[in-house]
């Protein structure tokens, strides 16, 4: 894990422990950053974990099963418990400024978990980055890639050879075709092997429909989707903007599921540029 800040931990309602590390100044705005399926908050990177530090107070979480979380033996299909690791620790890390949620991939399922069950007093603004906003059989906020599809049911599967054939297309779509990142997205490869096999599992096994929560949301929006995208077809990124009422919206023509590795600097300059206007 990037060395960042303190390791801290929130109880959730149902005692599973969330870990998370925090940096930057406390009187600046919180950015909470959930990452995606089978990742940690390592997979953001130094840069962009120090470049968001420098404006903001950063809380970087580890979802349960991830990380160095707690990973319980069932809980992943109930919508009330991601609510209530999100809020066990914007309770724990409250200021007087509210906070921004930028929910990568699975983080933004996640996000919009949290604001169905507890609404947005504690929140500005959220940031959606390749992100689904539902789940489930039909859901257009759910909607997959080629790689995520190529990838299941082998990437579930407990034999090592299955799961890192169904998973080397998924990995390489986490970095794209973007020269210098083989470490990086080895790095990435490895955090998804070190998510246990249930864990990757028994994230799809649920189904949550959040279309009229967005209809409604009452702060603004980041949409932020790479056009290639094969884990996250741009289609659900696109029609989660199409819902929210107040919302902007970036889509990086040729970027796969990764844009924060793909291109750091413009990653940073489009999410400081929400976030200073929220």
């Amino acid at each position: 894990m990037t060395d960042i800040g303190p390791v801290r931990q929130a109880e959730s309602i149902d005692g599973t422990n969330i870990v998370y590390r925090v940096s930057g100044d406390r009187s600046h705005r919180t950015v909470v950053l959930l990452h995606g399926w089978a990742q940690s908050s390592a997979c953001w990177g130094e840069r962009v974990l120090a470049g968001l530090a420098e404006k903001y107070r950063v809380v970087a979480v580890d979802l349960r099963g991830h990380g160095y979380s707690d990973a319980p033996e069932s809980g992943y299909a109930d919508s009330a418990n991601w609510a209530g690791d999100v809020h066990a620790v914007l309770a724990q890390e409250a200021t007087e400024t509210k906070a921004i949620l930028l929910g990568w991939s699975y983080g933004g399922l996640v996000i919009c978990d949290y604001l169905a069950e507890h609404g947005t007093d504690a929140v500005a603004g959220v940031v959606l980055v390749g992100a689904i906003t539902s789940i489930g059989r039909g859901e257009a906020g759910g909607r997959v890639g080629t790689a995520m599809r190529a990838a299941i049911p082998g990437a579930m599967a407990d034999e090592p050879r299955v799961a890192i054939k169904a998973l080397g297309s998924f990995g390489q779509a986490l970095t794209g075709p973007v020269e210098g990142k083989g470490a990086q997205a080895q790095a990435l490869f490895g955090l998804t092997l070190a998510t246990p096999p249930r864990v990757r599992a028994a994230l799809f096994e649920r189904a949550a429909s959040h279309d009229d929560l967005l209809r409604h949301l009452d702060v603004p929006a980041l949409v932020l989707h790479g056009t290639a995208d094969t884990v996250v077809d741009v289609g659900a990124g696109r029609h989660a903007a199409s819902l929210i009422p107040t919302v902007t919206e970036s889509y990086w023509e040729g970027v796969d599921h990764g844009p924060f590795v793909a291109d750091p600097e413009r990653f940073l300059v489009d999410v400081e540029s929400f976030v200073d206007g929220v």
